[in-house]
């Protein structure tokens, strides 16, 4: 039955990323990156991200940009927050960091009418047709006058980049799927295939950006004391695995999602009479048992944890992690014993 389990879970798992020839550039990436980090206000991952991206090929006057224009999506304060991480970078600032073409004042802004002439202009080709927003003049006309119109205008990003730049942040939120299948769809009009498109929610989930998953999140986890960070768990489909025994009996176990946020990881744990079965489903983590080298998990690791042996399981630094876990070969009086948290000293030893 455990074979049969995990074939069929890999088998999920292959159906969950679209596989498409690599055509996101490096300093695409880099901007994508910071734009995600930048809408979920994580400002401790977002200076490494803005390096990155500088390395990458972007420039400064690029950042400057999509941090700017990303207020009219995540607001002001995350904005002028990504803006003030990007001058901490500045002040080591490396040679190879391009300031990037000066930035000019767009006529638009002296310009109302032409300001929304324009607006109205980038919001029918990013939408594929003539949108007005009757329902709400106020909203129909900030759209079209500001977002489109005065943000628009900038020449520092192309328009292909700037719904690059969209379509990253609001993957980075929750609570805006009608908004980020607009754009996506509005990113090819705005002349990126649709396979780029595809390959940058792929990329920003497979970095651990994003928490792109199939498998349900749930609810914060009853047993959060025994965490540091924040974890979720969830009981997938409400159903049971059952499991040989070496006496030839059975066991039930359940099925269930645990979700771990950037950093979180549980305590150093032993289950005793039982084995658990981790299996990575989505971002990347880190499995280690006691006096043994740290093992990387990403979508397809199973791992079987011996009973009786001291470990502990969490997501990477930079990186969601959500895994399937289930006990096989359970035993009479089996139980789960909690011990020391991973302290951060030993945490941050693990991938260096």
């Amino acid at each position: 039955m455990k074979k049969k389990v995990i074939i069929f879970l890999i088998g999920v798992l292959a159906t969950m990323t679209t596989v498409n020839a690599q055509t996101l550039s490096e300093r695409q990436k880099g901007l994508a990156a910071c734009a995600c980090l930048m809408a979920q206000g994580d400002l401790q991952r977002l200076e490494p991200a803005v390096r990155m991206a500088l390395d990458s090929g972007a420039t400064i006057n690029e950042l400057k940009e999509a941090f700017s224009q990303l207020y009219a999506y995540t607001g002001f304060p995350r904005s002028l927050n990504a803006l003030g991480v990007l001058s901490k970078v500045l002040e080591s600032r490396q040679p190879n960091w391009q300031e990037g073409k000066p930035w000019v004042r767009p006529a638009e802004w002296d310009n109302a009418r032409s300001a929304y002439e324009l607006g109205v202009k980038n919001q029918t080709q990013l939408s594929g047709k003539p949108f007005n927003y009757d329902f709400c003049p106020q909203d129909d006309y900030y759209l079209k006058s500001h977002l489109f119109g005065d943000i628009f205008a900038g020449d520092q990003l192309s328009a292909a980049d700037r719904e690059i730049v969209t379509v990253a942040a609001l993957s980075g939120l929750e609570g805006v799927a009608p908004q980020l299948a607009a754009h996506k769809a509005g990113a090819v009009n705005m002349g990126n295939s649709k396979e780029l498109v595809d390959e940058l929610s792929a990329w920003l989930s497979s970095k651990g950006y994003t928490l792109l998953s199939k498998w349900p999140k749930g609810e914060p986890n009853p047993y959060g004391k025994f965490f540091i960070g924040q974890s979720y768990l969830a009981d997938v489909g409400g159903g049971v695995i059952r499991s040989a025994q070496s006496d030839a009996s059975s066991s039930e176990t359940s099925l269930k999602n645990v979700t771990f946020e950037p950093r979180c990881r549980n305590n150093w744990h032993i289950h005793h009479k039982q084995v658990q079965v981790l299996i990575c489903v989505a971002g990347r983590g880190w499995y280690q048992e006691w006096g043994k080298e740290p093992v990387e998990m990403t979508p397809g690791t199973v791992i079987a944890v011996p009973a009786e042996v001291k470990h502990w399981h969490g997501a990477q630094k930079d990186s969601w992690f959500q895994h399937l876990t289930y006990h096989k070969d359970v035993k009479e009086d089996a139980s789960n014993e909690w011990l020391e948290p991973v302290d951060d000293e030993t945490y941050d030893r693990v991938g260096k």
